[in-house]
Order: C-alpha cells, then sequence, then structure tokens
C-alpha cells in the first residue's frame, strides 16, 4: 500500500474519480456558459412570435411547444448551474403560472452580463453587490409603473378580465387569443366564488377532442367526460344523481364461509337470492328518487340489468379525481358501497346526455343553476400537439385570472415596462460609487433583451426598435412598447397590451435570485457517481 505514488493536494484527500473545478476560468465561466446555452433556446419562444420547439423527452413523447416551463421540464437539463434556472422557472410556473421564459431568458442574460463584467477584471461579490441593490431598485420602479386605477377590479366583468388575460395567452396561441381569451374569461367568471381570493384552478377543466377547429371550442358549465354511458338510456334531464365509488355489483361477503348445498333446489334458491338481494338494494336507490347511478368501479351484469329495469342511467367514472370532481359539479356525497342513499347524499343534474364530437362519444354533465363549481372548455383541434398547445395556451388564462384575483395591478406590456426599467436602473447606476455602479448599469442593460428579443422574433431590426423606444421614453412617454403586427412603437394603452404587475415582479425577483446564486459559487467538486448499473427513471404519472 505504502509504495503507490502518493497524489498531492485536493486529490489525496478525494477518493479517486472524482472531478475538481475551480477558479473563475473553469468554476464559474463553465456555469454561465451552461445557463446561457439553456436561455438561448428559450428565448426565441418568448412572446408572441416566439418559434415553437420539438422536444421529444426520454420516454418518447413528442411536445411542439413555446412554452418555456414544459419546454425545460422535459429537456433533463444535467448542468448543476444550467438546473438552478430550471428550478427558479419551475417556482414562477408553480407561484403564478406564467412567465416562466421571462424568468429564465433573464437570468441568463444576466448571467450573461455578469461574464463581461468578469473578464473586466470586476470580483463576483461586487456583483452581487450591485445586482441585488439593482434589482431591490427595480421593485420600486415596478410599483410607480402600475396603471392608475387598476388596483381595484370586478373579477366578474369581462371586459377587464379580458385586457388582463390577453397578453399571456397571446404569447402562446398568437392570432387566436380573442376566440381563447373569451373562453376562458368565461369559464373562470362562471366558477369565480362569493370570495375571488378562493378561486381554484382546479375547478376548470380542459376536454381535448380532435376534429373540427378552434372556433368550435365552446364552454360548458358542467363536466365533459370522455366515456359512454353504460346502460342503454343516454340522455335524462332534471334528475337527482347518486355516486358510488365502490362499483354497483353484488359484494362478497365480508367473512369468508362454506355453503353446504344438498340438492338442485337448494341450489336454485341460493342464486334466487342473491338476485332478489340485488333487486333489493337497486329499488332502494331508485325509490330515493335518484334517475342516475355513477360508479366508480366495475357496475356488474346483474346490477345492470335491475338498473335498466328500474329506468335508471348509469355512468362510470373510473378515474377517483374525475369522481371527486364530478361529486363537486352535482353537490353529491360518494358513498362507500351500495345501500339505499339518504336524501341529504343526493346530487342533482339539470341534465346528462351522450353525445357524439368528432367521432367520440362524451358525456355531458351539465348543471347551469346552482352554485357551479366546475366548467369546461372543451377545445377542438386538428392533432395532438395543437391540442396539447391550446390547453397549455387556456392554463396560463386560468392561472392568470388566478393571480388577478390576489393582485389586480397591470403594468404596460409590449416591452413598454422592460424599456423604462432600464432607462431607470441605468439613471440610478450614475448615482452610485464604488464598483457595483458597472454592475448595475449591466444590470439595465439586461432589460433590453425583452424589446430586443421581441423584435427579433418578429422579424424587426432590434436596434432601430431599441433606439426609437429609448427615444419614446426619454421623452417622457413611459407606455410605449412595440406593435409586433406593424413592427412601429406604440403606446400600449390603446393597443390594450397589459401585463401583469405580479407576473413581473416575481420573473424578475426569481431571475435575480437565481443569477446571484450562481455567481455565487467558485468550486464545483463532484465525487465520483455511484457505481451500479444505471436505473430508468420510472415512468412519470399522467396528468390527473
Amino acid at each position: 500500500m505504502g509504495l503507490q505514488m502518493q497524489s498531492h493536494g485536493i486529490q489525496s484527500m478525494l477518493k479517486e474519480g472524482h472531478k475538481h473545478l475551480s477558479g473563475l476560468d473553469e468554476a464559474v465561466l463553465k456555469n454561465i456558459d451552461a445557463c446561457k446555452q439553456l436561455s438561448i433556446i428559450t428565448r426565441t419562444s418568448l412572446g408572441p412570435n416566439g418559434m415553437n420547439k420539438m422536444v421529444i423527452n426520454h420516454l418518447d413523447k413528442l411536445f411542439v411547444t413555446n412554452d418555456a416551463a414544459t419546454i425545460v421540464n422535459e429537456l433533463e437539463v444535467q448542468h448543476p448551474a444550467a438546473k438552478i434556472l430550471v428550478l427558479a422557472g419551475k417556482a414562477q410556473q408553480e407561484e403564478i403560472g406564467d412567465g416562466a421564459n421571462l424568468t429564465i431568458s433573464f437570468a441568463g442574460e444576466l448571467l450573461q452580463n455578469a461574464e463581461e463584467l468578469i473578464r473586466m477584471g470586476l470580483h463576483p461579490s461586487e456583483i452581487i453587490s450591485g445586482y441585488t441593490k439593482a434589482i431591490n431598485k427595480t421593485v420600486e420602479i415596478l410599483d410607480e409603473l402600475v396603471e392608475n386605477g387598476s388596483e381595484t377590479m370586478d373579477v366578474r366583468n369581462k371586459d377587464q378580465v379580458l385586457s388582463r388575460i390577453r397578453a399571456a395567452v397571446a404569447s402562446k396561441q398568437f392570432g387566436q387569443e380573442d376566440i381563447l381569451c373569451s373562453l376562458v374569461a368565461d369559464a373562470c367568471i362562471q366558477v369565480c366564488p362569493k370570495n375571488p381570493a378562493n378561486f381554484n384552478v382546479d375547478n376548470i377543466r380542459v376536454a381535448k377532442l380532435l376534429g373540427g377547429g378552434l372556433h368550435n371550442s365552446t364552454v360548458v358549465r358542467g363536466m365533459v367526460l370522455k366515456s359512454d354511458a353504460v346502460g342503454s338510456i343516454k340522455h335524462i334531464e332534471k334528475a337527482k344523481v347518486a355516486v358510488f365509488a365502490g362499483g354497483v355489483d353484488s359484494s362478497a361477503t365480508e367473512t369468508k364461509g362454506t355453503v353446504l348445498i344438498h340438492s338442485a333446489e337448494q341450489l336454485e334458491n341460493y342464486s334466487k337470492t342473491e338476485e332478489a338481494k340485488i333487486e333489493e338494494l337497486i329499488k332502494s336507490v331508485a325509490d330515493s328518487g335518484a334517475k342516475v347511478i355513477v360508479s366508480g368501479a366495475a357496475v356488474g351484469e346483474m346490477a345492470l340489468h335491475f338498473c335498466e329495469r328500474y329506468k335508471l342511467m348509469v355512468l362510470k367514472i373510473s378515474s377517483k379525481f374525475e369522481l371527486r370532481r364530478f361529486c363537486r359539479t352535482t353537490g353529491a356525497v360518494a358513498m362507500l358501497k351500495l345501500s339505499q342513499p339518504n336524501p341529504d347524499d343526493l346530487g342533482y343534474v339539470d341534465s346528462i346526455s351522450v353525445e357524439e364530437i368528432g367521432g367520440v362519444r362524451v358525456i355531458i354533465v351539465k348543471n347551469e343553476e346552482g352554485g357551479n363549481s366546475v366548467s369546461t372548455v372543451v377545445l377542438r383541434g386538428s392533432t395532438d400537439s395543437i391540442l396539447d398547445d391550446l390547453e397549455r395556451a387556456v392554463d396560463d388564462g386560468v392561472n392568470t385570472y388566478k393571480a388577478m384575483c390576489r393582485d389586480s395591478r397591470i403594468v404596460p406590456g409590449a416591452a413598454a415596462t422592460e424599456i423604462e426599467l432600464a432607462k431607470r436602473v441605468k439613471e440610478f447606476s450614475y448615482k452610485e460609487t464604488g464598483l457595483d455602479q458597472y454592475a448595475i448599469a449591466k444590470f439595465a442593460e439586461s432589460f433590453e433583451m425583452v424589446p430586443k428579443t421581441l423584435a427579433e422574433n418578429a422579424g424587426l431590426n432590434a436596434m432601430e426598435i431599441i433606439s426609437s423606444l429609448y427615444a419614446e421614453h426619454a421623452s417622457g412617454n413611459s407606455k410605449v412598447g412595440i406593435d409586433l403586427e406593424e413592427g412601429v412603437c406604440k403606446d400600449v394603452s390603446t393597443l390594450c397590451v397589459w401585463d401583469l404587475y405580479i407576473t413581473k415582479f416575481f420573473a424578475l425577483k426569481y431571475a435575480a435570485d437565481a443569477a446571484c446564486t450562481v455567481l455565487r459559487v467558485d468550486q464545483i467538486i463532484m465525487a465520483k457517481p455511484a457505481g451500479g448499473p444505471k436505473r430508468d427513471q420510472p415512468a412519470g404519472m399522467d396528468e390527473d
């Protein structure tokens, strides 16, 4: 043992096979480079004219989308520093549900500017202190940019809702935002509770049905289930509903017992009692006034036969989440086993009907009157990937609505806010003494990424647009942004492009935090990866 070559320095401390990167060149700049690559990927899909990415994940599932949260989730980023940006994007997605792209792209831009500063000779800690001052200043300025009178809003007023959702939906589905926004707004306003702060995103369901086009999409007050009714009754109106979570079937007894049967008559009687028992159960359900039975598991043949005889409609909902939502829609209480339901446990529906949409049979459960708590957006489109993308746009709209219920303040969209922030933070940097003024100035420059990217994605000349934006803002028009369709700078209050204040606030905050976290790293020490065969990751669960 003693004759082996002794290694020196950090090698002698760690197991062989480890990696150790330290110093500016190896650790810091490599980290920054990895984050830059990630933000270059997401940057081109920022804004309404953003390009789509085609991502094929490890399960061979194809995604065609420009939703940054989906892209970075499916990419399986390996580099530890780039993972920090992915986590910042996820945090934004959890908190607001929109603006993940801005978070990741802006953090990448901050790091790229930090790299220039490091090459100039600034120490990362000075950059961090500059960035921290700058983000605090940014938050102050954002407060001043809030549109007057937008603190209070009526969340049930469709026009006010539309003006706030539009930008979020347009960034996913440009050109179709008007149709989608009115669908989302209708659905949200229908399920909005008395106290809007308690709005639950889960109450808006999306049913994706192939065929038709976006203009065939509708909003249903109630639920749309992708299955067929079990029995022969396909349509029923104004009915009471009984929900059984455990399935509608003769249950075996709890205890195991042996039955000795001596003669044929006894055998016949034995099966007759079973029939009589089931008939008695189904009759008791029918007598309680219920016209519809919803089962959470299998429906037995014999039970179905008696249901038909008593003219009961039978539905089967196998997913227990869907079953819970169904109970929420109808106000029913799910019972564990087949028994006579209490009148209080029954739910009520206006109509349940089986319709055929685009070759798929769906059950439409409508509940127009009561305190309706679930509504469904039925999306139609020509391919699965288009439908998935439409669903993401609807999700963004719904999440924006939820954020809006919490805080309805709005700031000018279309890069107007960013340019104003860039201008003000730049002015702030001139007042600072010390080395962090350079970092603050770079932070201000990073805001230019938004108008630059929006212009580039729309195929406009970015330099001209940014300089004319600066000129407009310098003369005091703080609401001038880019009109992407005409390629000129316009006042966004006439274009009606608004972004939620809370989305911007969290996106910039998370981005600055992530950038500072990456800059704080000066060494990377990776232990030798554990041996053993590589296990595949378990397949992900489905959405519900």
